[in-house]
């Protein structure tokens, strides 16, 4: 636990460092080399994520997936209101990168971390990531359709492949980093020092408004123990039908000694509309 404490301390203190323009504890890794022959570090962020390979998520998808957020009208309201909550938030804080996790597994953590991003890229003047940091049970890209590929995180991490190879693109402005597998000693490979230099590589060169990480439930494992202290605030999501009030605070309780608790997403609520007369599911 001691070594723990210490790494995640060595993490904040490197990330500080950056900010304040002094010499990080670790240095980026080269960037592969593009077809113009400059390094991909220096070219202009926009023509990175221009260069990202575009995915589609159709009507059919987002229903199936329930992407509330791309679904328009009353079924998005939700998050766009959980949107504006955050960001309002981050931007009075000058925070960047959001965690988003659970007290347990089938809260669907997951699913509010994508239309929390999909409503967010429908700000224009945003450039959003979505990255799957739940290494022991990935899922965004079973969310979307994109099982196949070359979409393997433990490389990106280890520094043996760059982000606009393993990256996709939904739109101009949400980039999305999937993960087809399981990664093996997720906790270790999150606190190494190679994983925060991966993404402070990404963000240096990528200049995104906000990074958001789905991560691994609290409960049951360390990958939060381990990588928490590389964000700057973090969502609880919680399961209306089968979350306990015990759960959600001792989950609560050990964030907050992580990072900043921006609130609960009370997850999968049932409700009856008295004025409309049918029933809704809100998130």
């Amino acid at each position: 636990m001691e070594r723990l404490e210490a790494a995640m301390a060595k993490a904040r203190a490197a990330r500080k460092a950056t900010k304040d323009g002094e010499a990080p504890d670790h240095r980026p890794r080269q960037a592969p080399q593009p077809d113009s022959g400059r390094p991909i570090k220096d070219v202009r962020p926009e023509a990175l994520w221009t260069a990202l390979h575009e995915i589609p998520i159709g009507n059919a998808l987002a229903r199936k997936m329930r992407l509330s957020a791309l679904m328009g009208s009353e079924f998005a309201a939700p998050y766009d209101i959980l949107r504006t909550r955050v960001l309002r938030q981050m931007r009075a804080e000058g925070w960047k990168r959001l965690a988003v996790t659970s007290p347990n597994k089938a809260c669907g953590k997951t699913t509010v971390s994508l239309n929390l991003a999909l409503a967010m890229a429908r700000q224009a003047d945003l450039r959003v990531m979505l990255l799957d940091f739940d290494l022991r049970r990935p899922s965004l890209a079973r969310l979307l359709g994109q099982q196949a590929g070359s979409h393997d995180l433990a490389a990106l991490l280890a520094g043996t492949r760059d982000f606009s190879e393993h990256a996709v693109r939904f739109g101009p402005n949400l980039a999305i980093g999937l993960n087809r597998r399981p990664v093996p000693h997720s906790a270790e490979t999150l606190l190494g020092s190679s994983t925060a230099s991966t993404l402070d590589d990404i963000e240096s060169r990528f200049k995104p408004d906000v990074i958001i990480f789905d991560t691994a439930p609290m409960m049951g494992n360390d990958d939060n123990l381990a990588f928490l202290g590389q964000v700057d605030c973090a969502l609880l999501v919680a399961a209306a039908d089968s979350t306990s009030a015990r759960q959600v605070d001792s989950s609560e309780r050990d964030l907050s000694g992580l990072t900043n608790v921006l609130g609960t997403v009370m997850n999968k609520c049932r409700y009856l509309d008295e004025h409309d007369g049918y029933g809704g599911e809100y998130y």
